[in-house]
């Protein structure tokens, strides 16, 4: 999944790279505000996959004294960070050239014909960028639906160039419009008009961004078909009477934790326990690659008490062959 999410950056970044060049070049020639606000959109999309592939290189960071769980979630962080940028800076700076220019009417636009060049281009850039991203995109995503793999997605740094490229097309979109309204008419409030569109649909994206990245940062569980897939595996074992607690959380787009609370039959010695945990540790982990850490309690088992045995049991778990993450 890390490499399906570099390869959609990096088409994403050399892509606003040279538009964000080109964008600029055709402001200086038309003095449009839409035009502004599309070169500042692509500096700071170039800017945000910078930051995603730091994010990225961070996130793969082994797991130390001081994060025994890895550094998986830095790629949430920096994805948030990136939502904030795409709010502050790319939807306001927009809305405010907008609404200059509206207020302002009075400037007037230069000859536009390198503009609808460069929006040209940049359509067939960002069409190609939002190509490689939705490929990569649908590999992961299965049978999924679009929306329901975005809610379920754990991987931020994909879905992000999805929504920046997404909302890139329809703001290069909006520019064009707005800039051949205002040359036919000779008004540059369309111009104007054009740029606050753009503003507010950079701020519609970020603030899904943000939502959908706060939940992983907080800690979301994992996919509900992969919580189902081991609730099952459990039950099938013959001395597990029931699942008293299932929990999973995302530590990374490649990183699930489970922690299991099981009743085991009354009848079960520590040995036959022990043998359990090990073998759905590695079950869980053989069936769910993404699953790293397992870890069983054993509860109500010999009589109901719990506590002191549950300590025997992670105690001896551990020298199980197999069994070194399940406690």
């Amino acid at each position: 999944m890390a490499g399906s999410s570099k390869k959609a950056i990096y088409a994403a970044l050399v892509g606003n790279s040279l538009i964000a060049i080109t964008k600029f070049t055709a402001f200086s020639f038309s003095g449009s505000s839409a035009m502004l606000s599309e070169a500042i959109h692509s500096c700071v999309d170039t800017g945000n996959q910078v930051l995603l592939l730091f994010g990225l290189k961070r996130s793969n960071k082994p797991a130390d004294a001081q994060f025994p769980f890895g550094y998986g979630k830095e790629l949430y962080f920096w994805s948030f960070v990136v939502a904030l940028i795409i709010f502050a800076l790319g939807s306001g700076i927009s809305l405010y050239e907008g609404i200059h220019a509206v207020m302002d009417p009075n400037k007037e636009i230069r000859d536009p014909t390198l503009g609808y060049v460069v929006l040209a281009f940049a359509v067939v850039f960002e069409s190609v960028a939002l190509y490689l991203a939705m490929k990569e995109f649908n590999k992961s995503r299965g049978d999924l639906p679009f929306w329901k793999a975005i809610k379920e997605g754990k991987d931020p740094a994909m879905y992000t160039v999805i929504f920046e490229d997404t909302a890139a097309l329809a703001g290069l979109i909006i520019a064009f419009i707005g800039i051949f309204l205002s040359q036919v008419t000779g008004n540059p409030i369309f111009d104007g008009a054009a740029s606050i569109c753009i503003g507010l649909i950079l701020g519609v994206v970020a603030i899904v961004l943000a939502i959908e990245t706060k939940g992983l940062l907080i800690g979301e569980s994992a996919r509900s078909e992969t919580v189902e897939g081991i609730e099952t595996m459990v039950l099938a074992e013959p001395t597990i009477l029931k699942i008293n607690e299932l929990l999973t959380m995302h530590f990374g787009s490649e990183f699930v934790l489970v922690t299991l609370a099981v009743d085991f039959d009354d009848k079960c010695n520590a040995l036959t326990v022990e043998e359990v945990v090990g073998r759905l540790d590695r079950s869980i982990k053989g069936a769910f690659p993404r699953v790293k850490r397992v870890f069983i309690e054993a509860e109500s088992w010999a009589g109901g008490k719990s506590s002191s045995r549950a300590a025997t049991i992670e105690d001896t778990a551990q020298t199980g062959e197999g069994a070194n993450d399940a406690h």
